[in-house]
C-alpha cells in the first residue's frame, strides 16, 4: 500500500473562533483528560470551572490554570461573565442543567453530552426549549471529528468510491461504564452504539429500519440488557451498514495479549476504504482507501499525527463558536441529534420486539 500525506484533506479543523468565554461543568475524566485538555491545545478561554464536589473542581482549575471556581454547577450557570456553557454531567441530572442555563440572559449557547437525555421524549422536549429561548443547544457528538471519519466524509462527497454499497463500524473493546450507568435500564446502546449509529447518520445520512439485537455482557456486573449489541440498518439508497459493539470482547485475563480494537469499512461500486479509530489504543486513527476512478486502484493511505481524544473535541467546542459568531446554524445540531436518539429508541424496539423497526415508526 502507497503511504502519502493527505495535501487533500482535512482531518482535523481549522479554528477559525476562539473568542468565546467557556464554563466548564464536570470534573470527570471526559472534561479533565479530554475536554479541557483540547481547549487548551486550541486556545479556547475557560473561564470557570464546577463540579459537584468543589475541591475536586478546585484542583483541576489549577491545572489547568483556570480562574474561577464556582461551588455549584447552578452558582457557575448563574455567572453573567460566562457565555457558553459546557456540560459532562450524567444524562439524568443533564437535562435540569441544560434548562437553568437556557433560562439565563446571558448564556448565548450549550453543548451538551451524549446521550443528551434518557428518552427521546425529554430531548425533544429541550429541542423545542432551546428553539423557544432562542439558544443555541449543540450536542457533543464527538466521533464526526475524529479524523478517520472526517477524511472519510470527505472521499464520499469526493464521488471516489462511487455508490456506497455497504458499510461497518466493529468494536471489539471494554468501555469504562461510569458508575452512574447502574441505575440505568439501558447500557451499550444508548451509551456507546450512540457513537457509531450517529457516525453513520453523519456518513450516509438517516437510514429508513433498524434491526438490532442484543446479550448481556459476562464481565457487567450490574443488571443490563443491552451489552453486546449488533445493529443492522438499511438507507433509503439500498445500503447496508452493520455496527456492532462486543464490550466482552474476550477474557483480558492477566497474561492474556489484547486485540482491543474499532474498525471500520465502507465499499462502493468504484472503491473501498477501510480504517481504524485510535481509542482504545491511544494511537492516532488510520484511513486508507483504493478507487478504480481517482487512485487508479491503487491503496492510499492518508496520515497525521492527532487522535480522536483530545483533538476531535477542539472541533466540537469550535464549531459551536464559530456558529456564534456567525450567525449561523451549528454543525451539531440538536435537532439533528434528536434524529440519533430516535434511532436509537428504535433499535431497543427492535430488542424488546425481535423485528426489524422502520425509523418513522418513532416520533420525534
Amino acid at each position: 500500500m502507497d503511504s502519502v500525506d493527505a495535501p487533500d484533506f482535512a482531518p482535523d479543523v481549522t479554528v477559525r473562533e476562539r473568542g468565546y468565554r467557556i464554563g466548564a461543568i464536570g470534573a470527570g475524566m471526559i472534561m479533565a483528560d479530554v475536554h479541557l485538555e483540547a481547549y487548551r491545545l486550541a486556545g479556547f478561554h475557560v473561564a470557570a470551572l464546577a463540579s459537584r464536589t468543589e475541591a475536586k473542581a478546585r484542583a483541576l482549575a489549577e491545572r489547568y490554570g483556570i480562574p474561577t471556581v464556582h461551588a455549584t454547577p447552578l452558582d457557575l450557570i448563574a455567572d453573567p461573565g460566562i457565555d457558553i456553557v459546557d456540560i459532562a454531567f450524567p444524562p439524568d441530572q443533564q437535562p435540569a442543567l441544560i434548562r437553568a442555563a437556557l433560562a439565563q440572559g446571558h448564556v448565548k449557547a450549550v453543548l451538551a453530552q451524549k446521550p443528551l437525555a434518557l428518552t427521546l421524549e425529554e430531548a425533544v422536549a429541550l429541542r423545542d426549549e432551546a428553539a423557544a429561548a432562542g439558544k443555541i443547544l449543540s450536542v457533543n457528538q464527538n466521533m464526526r471529528y475524529d479524523q478517520s471519519i472526517r477524511v472519510l466524509s470527505q472521499i464520499l462527497e469526493r464521488g471516489d468510491l462511487g455508490e456506497p454499497v455497504f458499510a461497518s463500524i466493529t468494536m471489539h473493546a471494554i468501555p469504562h461504564w461510569q458508575s452512574f450507568l447502574e441505575g440505568y435500564d439501558r447500557l451499550t446502546l444508548a451509551n456507546m452504539s450512540v457513537h457509531h449509529l450517529d457516525a453513520l447518520r453523519f456518513l450516509f445520512g438517516d437510514p429508513d429500519e433498524i434491526s438490532t439485537v442484543a446479550r448481556t455482557d459476562p464481565r457487567t456486573a450490574f443488571a443490563h440488557e443491552d451489552g453486546i449489541v449488533v445493529s443492522t440498518l438499511r438507507f433509503p439508497s439500498g445500503l447496508l451498514a452493520l455496527s456492532l459493539e462486543d464490550v466482552w470482547s474476550g477474557p483480558r485475563e492477566e497474561g492474556y495479549d489484547s486485540d482491543a480494537s474499532i474498525t471500520w469499512r465502507v465499499e462502493g461500486t468504484a472503491g473501498v476504504a477501510k480504517g481504524t479509530i485510535g481509542w482504545p489504543t491511544g494511537d492516532p486513527s488510520t484511513l486508507t482507501y483504493a478507487s478504480t476512478t481517482t487512485t487508479d486502484g491503487s491503496w492510499v493511505t492518508p496520515t497525521w499525527d492527532t487522535h480522536w481524544f483530545p483533538h476531535a473535541f477542539i472541533g466540537v467546542m469550535e464549531q459551536l463558536q464559530y456558529a456564534l459568531a456567525s450567525g449561523t446554524e451549528p454543525e451539531l445540531t440538536v435537532a439533528d441529534n434528536v434524529r440519533t436518539i430516535a434511532l436509537i429508541e428504535a433499535g431497543y424496539l427492535s430488542i424488546r420486539e425481535n423485528r426489524p423497526v422502520r425509523v418513522s415508526e418513532i416520533s420525534a
